[in-house]
């Protein structure tokens, strides 16, 4: 279990109070990376979704496999140098800022997430990091996180920013409207920015993806599994980058994906657009 975060009076405005009783999708990510900073609840409901589809450890893994592809990508060859990383969940290995920066020492990164252990954490390990920082904040607000004072002492939004949006859309209900949140995003960032967003996909040929999106939204509260059309108009108003909306270990692979069938494979959909 992890401890209660140290707070300073300075940090004490940003801090949601921690419940242990209540699971965030953060920590069971957490889980699902074999990390430590998860409590019981987390674990019972990463337990559940593993008995559904055992594959979502592999999944998790493709996910951070296409992060640092695409960041890698867009700091290389594409010139970007801010990165705003919603949903960013709890540090691990190959973070948004070590990909970005290791590419541009100069690069930018500014971490959202909900989950106040991820400001705890993010800021114990980005100390020394002038060039990142993490907000709490919740994406259901999106207009508030563009206004946060400490996004803006980073991302400067007259410049390209890529946007992420990466395994934390199916964490927004329909009703919450994420097709709105995308849009008031992209209408914020110039011309030149980038999308970046993965979703849990609807498997029409198997039922494991709807019994996992009932695992998720009885014990979690969240987790939409969508189609890839669905995907798709997320992207509206936006230029994809081939390959397009793709299962995630298709996205400009590092080395040749041998079999593609698999559920492994198929269960997330992502693509990168670029806005014109």
């Amino acid at each position: 279990m992890p401890p209660t975060p140290h707070t300073s009076e300075q940090d004490k405005p940003d801090i949601v109070p921690l419940d242990d009783g209540v699971p965030t999708a953060a920590r069971v990510y957490d889980v699902m990376l074999d990390g430590k900073d998860n409590y019981a609840i987390d674990r019972k409901v990463g337990e559940a979704s593993l008995a559904v589809m055992p594959e979502l450890k592999e999944i998790a893994l493709h996910n951070r496999a296409m992060l640092a592809r695409v960041v890698r990508k867009l700091a290389a060859e594409e010139g970007i140098t801010q990165f705003l990383d919603l949903g960013s969940g709890l540090p691990t290995v190959g973070n948004t800022h070590e990909v970005a920066q290791a590419a541009n020492p100069d690069a930018k990164v500014v971490y959202v997430d909900i989950d106040p252990i991820v400001l705890a954490h993010g800021r114990a390990l980005l100390e020394d990091n002038d060039n990142t920082k993490v907000v709490t904040a919740d994406i259901r607000e999106p207009r508030a996180i563009l206004d946060n004072p400490d996004v803006r002492s980073l991302i400067d939004f007259e410049r390209p920013v890529c946007v992420m949006l990466v395994g934390i859309l199916h964490h927004i209900l329909d009703e919450e409207d994420p097709n709105g949140i995308v849009a008031t995003l992209r209408d914020a960032v110039p011309s030149g920015s980038y999308f970046f967003m993965t979703n849990f996909t609807r498997l029409s040929d198997s039922q494991e993806s709807e019994e996992l999106e009932h695992v998720l939204l009885s014990q979690l509260g969240t987790g939409r599994v969508r189609t890839p059309q669905e995907l798709e108009r997320y992207f509206d108003g936006l230029e994809l980058l081939s390959p397009g909306v793709v299962p995630l270990p298709l996205w400009r692979p590092d080395e040749l994906v041998t079999d593609a069938t698999t559920i492994g494979v198929r269960f997330m959909t992502g693509g990168v657009a670029r806005k014109p």
